[in-house]
């Protein structure tokens, strides 16, 4: 088994410990830092999106498969010019206004993350406002809002009407996600995608962003 297969399956496992010390070795071999993060940590991440996706995996070991990921990404990471760094595109994200709830936010950014993206993680409580000057300051390809609460939900429409109004909504595509969200209402709202889990976040940010 080469090194490259090693690490992914190390990522797969979650095994966080094992993962730092076989990055700094292939490092020290003088592997290529970004063949190091495309064949290895990003090829392990791929499996675990395609498992949990499958329900062969759960949120706590694909916490941990990111854990893992990450530890690895830290080391080369200064290594790496900021240019050079694969991303997939930018995302920002958050938990709209009134909505305090951020677990299924949090794994989206870090399943994103684990994918490639760069994510601008906003928070919770975010009003409409907010999201608009994130668009204007940061220029991302995609905004992902959630909501938890059906009381929420108005703001994610209040959000894309801002955006109309502020002409910046055909900059960006917009995607939702949260229990109580389905396809007809983010085809109700105007936007441009629903998700029901994290994966499905990351396939669709993919997918529109190509």
């Amino acid at each position: 088994m080469s090194n490259f297969a090693n690490l992914s399956e190390l990522v797969i496992s979650g095994n966080y410990a094992g993962a730092k010390d076989l990055t700094q070795k292939m490092i020290d071999n003088g592997i290529e830092p970004l063949e190091i993060i495309n064949q290895g940590l990003m090829a392990g991440m791929n499996v675990v999106g395609v498992r949990f996706k499958a329900g062969d995996m759960f949120v706590p070991e694909v916490m941990m498969s990111a854990r893992a990921m990450s530890t690895g990404i830290e080391l080369l990471k200064p290594l790496i010019a900021d240019k050079d760094m694969p991303t997939a595109g930018k995302v920002l994200i958050g938990t709209v206004k009134g909505d305090l709830h951020d677990i299924g936010k949090n794994l989206v950014v870090m399943m994103m993350e684990s994918a490639g993206f760069e994510i601008v993680d906003l928070g919770v409580d975010i009003a409409p406002a907010v999201f608009v000057k994130g668009v204007k300051d940061h220029k991302p390809q995609v905004i992902a809002m959630s909501a938890l609460l059906t009381t929420t939900m108005p703001a994610m429409k209040d959000t894309i009407e801002a955006l109309k109004e502020e002409g910046l909504r055909d900059s960006v595509k917009v995607v939702i996600g949260g229990a109580p969200i389905s396809q007809s209402f983010a085809n109700e709202i105007g936007a441009d995608g629903y998700a029901p889990d994290a994966a499905a976040a990351t396939d669709l940010c993919r997918n529109l962003i190509a």
